[in-house]
């Protein structure tokens, strides 16, 4: 039964990929929710941590990225249940799907549902945006998106007063494996002056065999089409710095050229995976500003410019070993 359960999940990487696992895993779904005015802006990630020992249980972290608070929810292991043919997870009364949600924390209630959502390609051959490196058996950490951009509607009891977040906008991904990259920069941001644009970019220190490479995935979703920087598709790291508050990413593919420049605001810390226990640490802002150029390689044409406001971002680690 795991057997065909991780078959399937195999090529649907938004579905629960944990099946068997006992022991050094973690599987965690971002799902980042802002509201249409822009002042409510959270992260909530449920998961399961599994350590080396096998010690389990299932949580729900959860972040205010406007007061820089964060909370971690811990259930019991049993407490978690997911689907084996599709992306529907639980964990106590809480329910997350592509679709909608629903809260039922200490201080967060309420029920949101998803529309428009924005799906990154999964071809059998390339399954997500880990492309071939889906397959290989052996990885630190896997990636996937499960809606690039959506839009959102329901209302949310916080703190005791009702947030209504019909008309916002929602992004979610998800990362599975027994650890975070040991330095990795992640940012991600679809507010921008002209609706129906999203950035993802991360670059990490990834495991190889014996030794290592920096590996990246990005893609910028314009409006009617998704246009990928990845390691496995020909593109080219061109540009990695971080200096102070300031991110700077170029990247290049066959045909076009994109130059990201991020200012990074304060940060909140999370709880992050180190051998599948939840003891590490990472801090995340989703408060930042994310400067975007797209130009064509040939002729030098801008594609696209712009401003992108609640960035999310992530420096996390020993960066150096990704600079260039």
């Amino acid at each position: 039964m795991n057997l065909l359960r991780r078959v399937r999940s195999l090529f649907n990487p938004e579905h629960y990929q944990g099946w068997g696992k006992q022991r050094k895993y973690f599987e965690g779904w971002y799902f980042k929710i802002l509201s249409a005015d822009e002042q409510s802006a959270f992260a909530l990630i449920p998961g399961v941590s599994m350590d080396t020992k096998g010690n389990r249980h299932s949580f729900v972290q959860f972040l205010d990225g406007r007061s820089k608070t964060s909370e971690y929810h811990k259930f019991e292991y049993e407490d978690f249940s997911a689907s084996p043919s599709r992306f529907s997870v639980s964990v106590g009364n809480n329910r997350f799907s592509a679709s909608n949600l629903s809260l039922n924390l200490n201080g967060v209630k309420g029920k949101l549902n998803f529309s428009g959502n924005v799906h990154w390609p999964k071809p059998w051959y390339s399954p997500g945006i880990m492309g071939p490196y889906t397959f290989a058996p052996f990885m630190q950490c896997y990636h996937g998106i499960v809606s690039m951009d959506h839009s959102i509607e329901g209302v949310l009891e916080y703190s005791g007063k009702k947030i209504d977040f019909t008309g916002g906008r929602g992004y979610i991904e998800k990362d599975w494996g027994s650890s975070f990259p040991e330095g990795y920069i992640w940012l991600q941001s679809n507010h921008f002056p002209e609706p129906g644009v999203s950035v993802k970019t991360s670059v990490a220190k990834i495991p190889w065999l014996r030794g290592s490479f920096t590996g990246f995935i990005s893609g910028i979703w314009l409006f009617d089409r998704l246009i990928r920087f990845t390691t496995y598709n020909g593109s080219s790291l061109k540009k990695v710095a971080v200096e102070g508050h300031s991110v700077v990413i170029v990247l290049q593919n066959k045909n076009y050229l994109l130059e990201i420049s991020v200012l990074r605001d304060s940060a909140t810390a999370l709880a992050s995976p180190v051998g599948g226990h939840m003891e590490g640490r990472i801090e995340e802002s989703m408060s930042s500003e994310m400067d975007i150029r797209l130009t064509e390689v040939k002729s030098g044409r801008e594609v696209f410019s712009g401003k992108g406001r609640n960035t999310a971002v992530e420096v996390a680690g020993n960066v150096g070993e990704v600079l260039i």
